[in-house]
């Protein structure tokens, strides 16, 4: 679906208020899975208020990503479990796998990487999950088996393609 007409119909059923904005910027990531520069600066104009007021919003709060999910989100817990137990050394071992940054998205759109602040899995700590597989018991190693198998299923696939 495009943007402009996305927001149009969000607009359209939402308050103009700048009380209105967190409301609004949850349904835009409803409907894209993100928050589009687009939609972010269709937003200010609408509730007539600063783009930068609706940028700051954006990045402040944990539940709004300014980019897009890769087809295959991944997310690292980094709930006390996790973290005492190499949560960090796992995060780092998925950036460097994969060549991307905490928050972005790897240049196939296939991954994206955030960390969490508990997905609830603390009794196999450290954990990550991929989509909707829990990876439990997490070390580095177990980061570039897992992604290799992952990648490979990916390449596997697209022979097919």
């Amino acid at each position: 679906m495009e943007v402009a007409e996305g927001l149009t119909r969000i607009l359209r059923a939402q308050g103009d208020g700048r009380g209105d904005l967190i409301a609004i910027l949850q349904e835009v990531q409803a409907e894209f899975g993100y928050l589009p520069k687009e939609a972010m600066l269709g937003v200010a104009k609408f509730l007539q208020i600063p783009e930068s007021l609706v940028y700051s919003v954006a990045t402040f709060y944990n539940q709004f990503r300014i980019t897009p999910l890769g087809r295959r989100p991944i997310k690292v817990c980094m709930g006390t479990a996790c973290h005492l137990s190499g949560g960090e050394l796992v995060l780092e071992a998925v950036q460097r796998e994969l060549d991307v940054d905490l928050g972005g998205l790897t240049s196939d759109g296939e991954f994206s990487l955030d960390r969490v602040a508990c997905i609830g899995c603390c009794a196999i700590a450290p954990a990550m999950v991929i989509g909707d597989a829990v990876y439990p018991k997490m070390t580095p190693w177990k980061v570039v088996e897992v992604l290799t198998t992952i990648k490979s299923e990916i390449q596997e696939a697209n022979k097919g393609d």
